[in-house]
Order: structure tokens, then sequence, then C-alpha cells
């Protein structure tokens, strides 16, 4: 009996080894793997000695043999098969233990260069991986660590199943095929839509189950050699009960809102749709009871506190001590999300509630180009995806906003991005007071907007997510007393709705970008 073992992550290779040494396997091995052995006394035997042939090109080729690919996909069944091993003095070999070259942190690491990259390839890992579970009823293959402990106890036990070692199989061939993504990545060279095109991901956890309890969930974070982990799949939980589906979402959606402005901000999501935000200077505290007070403090409940500045005491204490202003009782949150937290923050928040979920995350490059998929029936969609984080509109109306409007129209505008289609929001002194999010007509958008502002619409500014086909929804926002809105622009109509600026006295603004989120 023979064993190969060659793998980068050494964890727990020792403990494995032992065990099939002294059940009698031969142990077969290369380079670092074989050092690790024999430093701890397990008895092991260089490849390239047990082939007869030294590695050469550098180390490119050590395992690339007829008595190594031989052995292990000869079939055990067929009487040709074992007369040709015997007929050439090759063994059969029965286990192989081998992982890859961690090629995604390799090339991430500053001043790598091409050279570099492609002598991290690794090229006899991934050919004895997919020999060994292209013939996993003979062998036995194990490409993760986790799995050493079980398959030695039963190797020990007299011998592993067929449909464990078809299990082992696909777990290898994922392993590689992982592996080959991100090589391809980065060969692409940043071309996001390839004719053929796959996606590394890594499982982080199982959920108890997805959007509805009869679903099945997990969260993977997304591998990728040209964008870092960052957001969700790089978030440390302190705190709290486990993560559901729906957590993830609105915890993404009120993460991705805060990381569009540079100024603080403050913002609470509920159901993926932003009911509170205030930015501005002048402290977290004040921001995020601003936000609350002056926003929908009846949806706000239940919902998600993010921020784009660190979870500090004061922060904390807010969170703990502002009561609803509806109902006068502490608010209850499911997750407060932040790129970083104090430590006296982090203390100070987690008596708020046990089950309180508190994360940090990294925020990563606002407006780097980032890949949004989504899966339909049968296919995928794949864009850039909405990075994109417009300033600066065109005047289209007579009356001119004055600063401070031009300062909410910004703030009103990024916050309509997070919002679903069809979107209306409306903002005072960097407060989000009203939201319409989601209905198949504009004017309906409007009207719930306006109407959960109420008279604090009056010298508001309104932003809507694409262009305006008709005026009804700008008449709209006048009558409740908001004095100016930006839109996409762009419709065969829009000078009507510049002569309906022009009557009703309101400064009317495009963007030229148009921010559908369905």
């Amino acid at each position: 009996m023979k064993a190969i073992l060659s793998v980068y992550d050494k964890a727990g290779l020792v403990d494995f080894a032992k065990p099939l040494a002294e059940l009698g396997y031969e142990l077969l091995s290369t380079g670092g793997t074989h050092r690790e052995l024999a430093s701890a006394g397990v008895p092991v035997r260089q490849i390239s000695d047990y082939t007869g042939s030294p590695e050469i090109l550098d180390g490119r080729v050590k395992t690339l043999h007829p008595k190594v690919h031989g052995g292990i996909l000869a079939r055990r069944t067929l009487s040709g098969d074992m007369a040709q091993l015997a007929q050439q003095g090759i063994g059969a070999i029965d286990v192989v233990a081998v992982n890859l070259y961690p090629f995604r942190q390799t090339v991430a690491k500053p001043g790598v260069t091409l050279e570099d990259a492609l002598e991290n390839i690794d090229i006899g890992g991934p050919a004895m991986v997919r020999a060994a579970a292209k013939n996993y009823p003979s062998v036995v293959v194990v490409v993760d660590p986790a799995d050493y402990g079980w398959v030695a106890q039963k190797l020990r036990e007299g011998g592993v199943s067929q449909e464990e070692r078809r299990k082992l199989a696909a777990k290898a061939f994922q392993h590689v095929a992982h592996y080959d993504t991100l090589v391809a990545e980065y060969l692409r060279d940043g071309e996001p839509f390839p004719s053929h095109l796959t996606v590394a991901m890594t499982r982080l956890q199982e959920l108890r189950y997805g959007e509805n309890p009869h679903q099945r969930g997990a969260f993977y974070a997304y591998d990728s050699v040209r964008t870092p982990r960052e957001g969700l799949g790089a978030a440390t939980q302190h705190h709290g009960r486990a993560m559901s589906y729906t957590n993830f979402l609105d915890a993404d959606g009120a993460f991705n809102l805060v990381c569009d402005f540079a100024e603080p901000a403050v913002a609470i999501i509920k159901h993926t749709n932003p009911c509170c935000l205030a930015v501005g200077n002048g402290g977290l505290p004040g921001l995020y009871e601003r936000a609350l007070k002056e926003g929908d403090p009846v949806s706000a409940y239940g919902g998600i506190v993010s921020t784009n500045r660190t979870l500090d005491y004061a922060l904390a204490d807010a969170l703990r001590q502002v009561l609803s202003p509806v109902t006068g009782e502490r608010m209850f949150y499911e997750i407060v999300i932040a790129p970083d937290a104090t430590p006296d923050g982090l203390a100070h928040l987690k008596r708020k509630s046990q089950d309180l979920r508190i994360l940090t995350a990294p925020m990563g490059e606002p407006h780097r180009v980032r890949l949004d998929v989504r899966f339909v029936r049968g296919g995928a969609l794949v864009q850039e995806a909405d990075v994109t984080a417009e300033t600066e509109f065109k005047l289209t109306s007579r009356r001119q906003p004055t600063a401070s409007e031009m300062g909410d129209l910004r703030t009103a505008w990024a916050v309509c991005k997070h919002v679903k289609s069809n979107a209306i929001t409306i903002v005072k002194d960097g407060v989000l007071i009203g939201m319409g999010p989601g209905q198949p007509n504009r004017v309906r958008s409007a009207e719930i907007a306006c109407a959960a502002a109420g008279e604090r619409a009056r010298g508001a500014v309104a932003a809507s997510d694409a262009f305006l086909p008709f005026p009804d929804t700008l008449e709209v926002c006048a009558k409740a007393g908001v004095t100016c809105l930006v839109h996409t622009g762009g419709s065969i109509r829009d000078e009507d709705s510049v002569k309906a600026a022009d009557r009703l006295g309101m400064s009317l603004l495009t963007s030229g970008v148009r921010h559908f989120r369905h």
C-alpha cells in the first residue's frame, strides 16, 4: 500500500501521516512536505527516489511520471491494468493527500509580477488530484485537512466506503476548479464577461434556513485575485445570534449605503430599503438620533443600523439609550455594522442585548468596479455593480438651488440609488425624511415619500432614480412643499417637467445617470 502526501497547507499533516505509516502504507512525498514528515520522525520516501527520476526544471517536474500516475489511475478491477503495473514495476497508490499553492494570496502581494504568478501555478498537484478523483473507487483523495481525522479513522476500521470516496472526489474536483477559476481570472486581466465564466466562492457558514424556513441556505465569500475580500465577505461578528439569510441581505444593503458617503453617515435599513439616514458632521450620536427621530422610526424598529465610521462608546451609548420617538421605549435592532469598533464601544454595545448582532467589515474602495451576479431560472445575469456616485447635476429650470439644497440633493441622490425602483427620496438638512420604494408607478412612490415626510417636506429636496416621463411626480412633490428635485433626465417629455418646475417655482436638475435597483 502506498500513499502520496504533497501539501501546501501542512495543518494536521503529521497526525494524518502517522496512522497511515502504522497501517503499513509506504509514504511518498516531495519538498517541504517531505521535510515536515521526516523532521517529525515519520518514515517517508522522496518521490524522486521512488520514480528513479530527479526533479527537473527547478522543481516544475516532480510527480509527472508513469510510476506516479500509473499507480493512481490503474483500475483495480481490470486485470489488464494490474498486469501492466506489474510488468512496469509500478505499485498501486491507494491514498493521495494533496492541496495546492495559495495562488490568490501569492498574486495579492505587492509587486508581484506576471513571472511570479506563472511560477506559482501548480501543475503536478492538480494533475494528481484529478487523477485520484477520477479513480475514486480505488483511490482515496483528500484535499482538505479537515477530513484527515475521519479518513484516518475509517482506514483504521477497514476502509472508506464508496459513497464517502465519491464525496471526497467531488470535493477534490471542486478544489481544482476553484483554483483554476482564480488563475483564469488573473490571466483575463480584468475582462469581466468572457464566453465561459466560473465564480470562485468559499462557504463561510451554513444558515439555519434561507429566506423562508422551508429553504436551505448558506453564506459564501467571493474569492477573487482582483478584488480583496470586503464587506460581508470579510466581516467579523463580535456578538449576537447567528446571522440569517435576510440578515445578510439587509446588512449588505445598510453597509453599501453608508459606504457611498465620504462624510460621516448613519443609516437604518429595513428589508433592504433605507428608512432612516443622516449625513454630516457633529458626531455619530447626533446623526443617529436625527436619523431616527426625523426619519421613519416605526420602520426602524427591528432594522439594521450602519455607519461608515468607527463604532465608538458615544454611538454605542446612543444606540442603548435613545428611545423610540413613537413608543417611548428602547429601540430593538437586529444588527449594528461598522467598518471598525473601539474596545469600549464594543463592550458597551454588547450589553444592549445578548441577541444583537454586532459586525465590523472592511469597506474596500468605494467606487472600484465589482461584479454583480443574479441568478435567474436557467441562467445568470452578470453586470458591473452600480458603484457610481454623481455629485454634479445640470440645472434645467430657472430657479437656482441654494448651497444647502445642493448638499441635500447630493444626499437624496446617493440614497435613491439604494432604494428599490421606482424610487423617490426626500431629504432635508442631511436627513432622509421620506422614501417611496418599489412601486409600479413613480407617482405612487412620490405620494408615499411625501406622506412619510409630512409637513417636514416644506423646503426639502427630492430625488428620483430615473427620469420623469410626465410632470405628475414633480407636481406631487411640489404640493408637499419640496423645492428641488433631481432626476436622470432623458425623457422625450423632459420639457414638460421643466415647464412645470418653472410654473411651480421649483429647481429641477438632471444627473444623466439612471439608478434602477430591482
